[in-house]
């Protein structure tokens, strides 16, 4: 993928987050990294992007107005020609309350089942991220990128939180 000036882009990203200042600083980070970016302030204004854009990774917030993370996460899961896009969560949720979170939304469920709970987040970084936690993060994801199976995802990541 070419960039401006002839350089190659590491990949796409979108940032999907409702506070401006963590929006364009995520953006900031990745664009000076090299990758191709591009912004969204809710869920719903993300997925319209996500359909457009077709990144490779999404940061994405989790609580939002409008529509929030988790409602992207299980839309973009359950669609076909998404469910491969990576997702690294960027939340002022703690670490262990969102995977309690998760494992409450998944209680009950049998994987590949008709309304199970679609696979979870690919990384997950505590709010404020620094720039180095967001890129090992991402290039922690990236560089793992193999087809995911249902039921599949993981575990937000307890040394993505050390900064």
């Amino acid at each position: 993928m070419a960039m401006a000036g002839g350089a190659q882009s590491l990949g796409r990203v979108l940032v999907v987050d409702d506070e401006m200042h963590l929006r364009l600083f995520i953006k900031a980070v990745f664009d000076s990294a090299g990758y191709e970016t591009a912004t969204a302030r809710d869920g719903e204004e993300g997925l319209r992007k996500l359909k457009e854009f077709r990144p490779r990774l999404v940061s994405l917030d989790l609580m939002m107005p409008n529509q929030g993370g988790i409602r992207f996460l299980t839309e973009l899961r359950r669609d076909p020609e998404l469910a491969q896009t990576r997702v690294l969560v960027v939340s002022a949720i703690e670490g262990e309350t969102f995977r309690h979170s998760l494992a409450l939304l998944s209680a009950g469920t049998a994987p590949g089942r008709a309304g199970s709970t679609p696979p979870g987040p690919d990384g997950y970084v505590e709010k404020p991220p620094t720039a180095e936690t967001l890129l090992r993060e991402a290039r922690r994801i990236l560089g793992a990128e193999t087809p995911r199976t249902a039921g599949e995802g993981q575990s937000p990541n307890p040394e993505a939180q050390e900064a």
